[in-house]
Formats: C-alpha cells, structure tokens, sequence
C-alpha cells in the first residue's frame, strides 16, 4: 500500500499552527491583578507576563505570575 506523505506535512503544520497559538497565550501581558490573599485590584505602570514576580501593594504577599497557554494569569506565592 502506497504511503501519502501529504497526511504527514498536514499533521506537522497542525502540531506547529497549536503550538504557536500555545506560544502567544504565554506572551500574553496584563496591566493588573487581584491579590489572592487580601483580594484588593494592584494596577501596574508596567506590565507583567509569565514568569514575572509581583507584590501586592496592599497586604505585601509576594507573587510568581504563570501565564498558561490559553492566556489565563495564575498566581503563585514566591
């Protein structure tokens, strides 16, 4: 039976379009957080992304911010 190479390069430019789009949600920067422990909005001058450390301006707990690959920000404690 003859092998379709096609299926192949259409397999790897799926793989490769996901992982782009997977890619650009880490990217993804925000302008503010709520703080998990306190609850209290800290806007930023600056914004952060994936792998950023924050501090809450509010209680002080610091933060590790994760950014998965559908753009969702978590908050880790440091």
């Amino acid at each position: 039976m003859p092998i379709d190479r096609n299926i192949d390069e259409e397999d790897e430019a799926k793989d490769d379009k996901e992982t782009a789009i997977a890619a650009e949600g880490q990217l993804r920067r925000f302008k503010e957080f709520d703080c998990p422990d306190c609850n209290a909005n800290n806007p930023n001058d600056e914004t952060f992304g994936n792998g950023d450390d924050l501090t809450c301006n509010y209680c002080g707990q610091e933060w590790h911010a994760l950014v998965n690959h559908d753009g969702k920000l978590k908050l880790k404690t440091s």
